[in-house]
């Protein structure tokens, strides 16, 4: 029996997604640094103090945002890799190249590598030290393909196939050395050597 949301869980909802959207648009105009929780607030219409019960703080702000950003990557990354079914170099190819793609014109990632570096609650971290998000919602997309179409792999290989090209893929968002077509191939390759 599925349980419907009630009427306040509905409107908590709606209200934590118009938040992290209007910070995300501000965060786009101004650079995470720039940011208040006032601004954030004015945005959609509530006091300073809702922002600050829904997250506990910039901090709780910071990783909502975080997370539902690279929530949005990863639908669109399970997407590329089962358009491509059981082809693990063509689903890699594809997963990685839409993800370096995206994230070279995504103006929030820009904004998270192009801010001040500094705060314990900013972005960047999210990418980086604190990248468990990332792994994670990645991970589980990656993981849910390779459940389908490499069930015969074994899974520590598997594992470390996921585990590495997500490490690597997320380095080359920071820091890219070739254009997103050429990384991907290559990327796809280790991926593909990984998987054995």
């Amino acid at each position: 029996m599925e349980v419907t949301p009630s009427y306040r869980e509905s409107n908590r909802a709606r209200l934590r997604e118009a938040l992290i959207h209007a910070a995300r648009d501000l965060t786009v105009e101004h650079g995470w640094d720039g940011v208040r929780m006032a601004d954030v607030a004015s945005a959609v219409g509530v006091s300073r103090q809702t922002v600050y019960n829904e997250f506990d703080g910039r901090a709780g702000l910071a990783e909502a945002l975080a997370v539902s950003e690279v929530q949005r990557f990863a639908q669109r990354v399970r997407t590329q890799m089962f358009a491509n079914g059981g082809d693990p170099r063509g689903a890699a190819y594809a997963g990685i190249l839409m993800t370096l793609e995206d994230a070279a014109r995504n103006p929030l990632v820009k904004a998270i590598l192009t801010s001040g570096r500094g705060g314990a609650d900013e972005l960047l971290p999210y990418l980086t030290t604190r990248s468990e998000v990332v792994l994670t919602e990645a991970g589980r997309v990656i993981a849910e393909w390779a459940g389908v179409h490499l069930a015969a792999r074994p899974a520590d290989r598997v594992a470390l196939a996921v585990d590495s090209v997500i490490r690597l893929t997320v380095s080359h968002i920071i820091l890219p050395r070739a254009a997103p077509p050429a990384t991907a191939a290559k990327l796809a390759e280790v991926f593909v050597r990984l998987l054995g």
